[in-house]
């Protein structure tokens, strides 16, 4: 038996199938098993993150004033460097016909070092927050100057076209 949450678009697939063994009605039940597997498999988010290049992701965003048509979204991945503490660094990102971010990401690691994500927003104080944002050019990270240097980190973008 299988079930799903509410709200969801299918019920998850069945872990065990038994099959006919009369070929006519076999062939039937093996076509709409595939038919199943296949929705869901083409419906899975692409789990690969390339540098620097555009990817449709195979996400499915919804269209405000008409939620039943979704429109593809678009992934890029960026590698970032040092920043110092209270310094800003602006990435170019060469997205183009964007017209609204669905996801702004990331994570970096200090000299400390520690990992944090992306932005980081400190308990402790306004200068050790992390900002993360995006112009229509460039990525850009301002590193807090109560913050140790930023070493390295990722920055993904995810976006719709239209």
């Amino acid at each position: 038996m299988t079930f799903s949450p509410q709200g969801t678009l299918e019920p998850a697939l069945p872990e065990n199938v038994s099959f006919a063994e009369e070929w006519k009605q076999f062939h039937q039940q093996w076509t709409e098993l595939y038919r199943k597997v296949s929705i869901k498999v083409n419906s899975k988010e692409r789990a690969i993150y390339p540098l620097e290049l555009e990817i449709v992701n195979d996400q499915q965003f919804f269209t405000v004033g008409n939620p039943r048509t979704y429109r593809s979204v678009f992934r890029k991945s960026f590698n970032i460097g040092a920043i110092a503490a209270g310094a800003t660094l602006n990435t170019a990102h060469g997205i183009t016909n964007m017209t609204s971010f669905t996801k702004i990401e990331g994570t970096c690691v200090t000299a400390t070092p520690d990992y944090r994500p992306l932005p980081y927003s400190s308990p402790v104080a306004l200068n050790q927050n992390i900002l993360l944002s995006v112009t229509a050019a460039n990525i850009v990270i301002i590193n807090g100057a109560g913050n140790p240097n930023i070493v390295s980190g990722t920055v993904i973008l995810e976006y719709v076209k239209n």
